[in-house]
C-alpha cells in the first residue's frame, strides 16, 4: 500500500527497454517527455482530437499507476515501467514526436482517470482492437467513436465504465520509495507502522494463518511482530519479526496482488481505508505526512465553491494555514471550530467529499453554480472535487 495517499506525478520516470526479465538498458526522462513518447509511438496524430485526448489520458493513468502500485520496484526491479507493449506500453528511445501530441500531452500530463471513491489512478489497459483485443480501450475504436462525435470523456466512459472521473492538476515530484528507509521492529511506531499493520490485514484475509492486528493503532507491539513472523515464515523470508527492505516489499507486492490495484478491475482503496487517522489520534498544528497531505487535499476540493475555504499546498504539513481552514471547515459543518482534526472531524470531511462526488459527478458536467451544488447535496455539503468531464 503505497504510503502517499495523494497519488503525484513524477518529475522523472526510469524505462526500462525490454520486458522486465530481459537484459536492457534503463533510461531516465521527465514523465511529459515519456507519455509524448507512448502517445507518438501508440496512436496516430491524424486522429480526431477526442481521440488522441482519451487515449493520452489512459496513458497517462496506466503510467500511473505503475508508479503508485511500485509494481516494479516491488519485485526487485530498479526501474518505474517497461517499454513493452505487451505488460506496459510502447515507448521507442531517441523517437521524434508529434506536435499536436506534444501540445495535447502539455496540457493533461498532471491529469489521470480513476474509478469514483477510489484513490488510485485506474490501470487504464488498452490495445489496438483488431489484431489484439482485450477488456480496455480499443484504439481504432476509440478513433471510430471520436469520428461518431463522441467526446475524450465519452469514450473512456464506453470502455471503462461510467464510474470513472477525471481529476486534474495532480501535483508533481519526485518519486519517493513507500519504505521507510529504516527496518520497522518491536518497539517502532507511527504511520509506517499503521500502513504495514493494515497491508498485513488485508493479506491475511487471502492468507489466513497471518494473525488479525485489533487495532491498527501504529503501535509495533507483540501481535504485530507476531503478523509479521508468521507473513515472513509463509513468504519464504528469514522469519526474525522485523520489517526490513525485502520483507517491506514483499508485503507491498503482495498487498497490491491481492487488491488487484494494478488492475483494470482493481478492489480499489479509499482515503478512508488508507490514511484515517484512527480512534483516539488527533492531527493538529504541527502534524506532519499523508494523513496531513488528505485532509488538505478535502478542505481543498471542498473549497472549491466556498470562498471561506482557502486552497491549500498539499504538503503534508499541518501549519498555521491548514490550522485555519480546519477551524472554518469545522464551522461550517456545524462542529465545534478547534482547529484540530480528530475522527469526528475527518469523517465529516470525508462524508462531505463523498456526498459532492457520488451527486455531482456521476453524470453532470461543471462548472455548477453554488446554488445548483446546495441542493444536489441537500444543501449540507456545498463544494465539488477536481473531477470534471474534458
Amino acid at each position: 500500500m503505497p504510503l502517499s495517499v495523494i497519488p503525484y506525478v513524477p518529475q522523472y520516470i526510469t524505462v526500462h527497454l525490454a520486458p522486465a526479465d530481459q537484459w536492457a538498458e534503463n533510461v531516465t526522462v521527465s514523465f511529459p517527455d515519456y507519455i509524448k513518447n507512448v502517445a507518438s509511438s501508440e496512436i496516430y496524430p491524424t486522429w480526431p482530437e477526442a481521440a488522441l485526448r482519451a487515449n493520452i489520458l489512459a496513458q497517462i493513468s496506466f503510467a500511473l499507476n505503475r508508479v503508485y502500485t511500485e509494481y516494479y520496484p516491488s519485485r526487485g526491479y530498479e526501474f518505474d515501467i517497461t517499454s513493452s507493449p505487451v505488460n506496459d506500453q510502447k515507448f521507442i528511445k531517441g523517437r521524434s514526436t508529434f506536435e499536436n501530441i506534444d501540445r495535447l500531452v502539455d496540457e493533461l500530463f498532471t491529469s489521470y482517470i480513476r474509478r469514483i471513491g477510489y484513490v488510485e489512478p485506474l490501470s487504464a489497459r488498452f490495445c489496438n482492437g483488431t489484431t489484439v483485443t482485450c477488456d480496455g480501450l480499443s484504439q481504432w475504436g476509440s478513433e471510430e467513436l471520436a469520428r461518431q462525435g463522441y467526446s475524450a470523456m465519452e469514450i473512456l466512459r464506453y470502455y471503462y465504465g461510467n464510474d470513472i472521473e477525471l481529476v486534474t492538476s495532480a501535483p508533481v515530484r519526485n518519486i519517493t520509495s513507500s519504505y521507510p528507509g529504516y527496518p520497522l521492529r518491536n518497539g517502532s511506531s507511527g504511520e509506517y507502522v499503521v500502513v504495514l499493520q493494515t497491508m498485513l490485514n488485508r493479506i491475511a484475509r487471502n492468507y489466513p494463518a497471518i494473525p488479525r492486528i485489533y487495532p491498527v493503532d501504529g503501535i509495533f507491539g507483540p501481535k504485530t511482530q507476531q503478523a509479521v513472523r508468521e507473513f515472513q515464515r509463509i513468504f519464504g523470508l528469514i522469519s526474525d519479526g522485523i520489517v526490513g527492505r525485502a520483507t517491506w516489499y514483499k508485503l507491498v507486492f503482495l498487498y497490491v496482488g491481492v487488491t488487484r490495484l494494478s488492475e483494470l478491475a482493481s478492489e480499489g482503496q479509499t482515503f478512508t481505508q488508507v490514511q484515517a487517522p484512527g480512534s483516539g489520534v488527533t492531527l493538529r498544528e504541527g502534524s506532519t505526512g499523508p494523513a496531513v497531505s488528505a485532509l488538505q487535499f478535502f478542505i481543498t476540493v471542498l473549497g472549491q465553491v466556498l470562498y471561506n475555504f482557502p486552497t491549500l499546498d498539499i504538503d503534508g504539513i499541518y501549519g498555521p494555514k491548514t490550522r485555519q481552514a480546519v477551524a472554518d471547515a469545522q464551522r461550517y459543518l456545524g462542529l465545534e471550530p478547534t482547529g484540530t482534526v480528530n475522527n469526528e472531524t475527518w469523517m465529516a470531511l470525508y462524508d462531505a467529499y463523498v456526498a459532492v462526488s457520488d451527486t455531482l459527478l456521476a453524470g453532470a458536467g461543471l462548472p455548477v453554480t453554488p446554488d445548483e451544488i446546495e441542493a444536489a447535496v441537500t444543501g449540507q455539503y456545498p463544494g465539488f472535487d477536481l473531477a470534471y468531464p474534458i
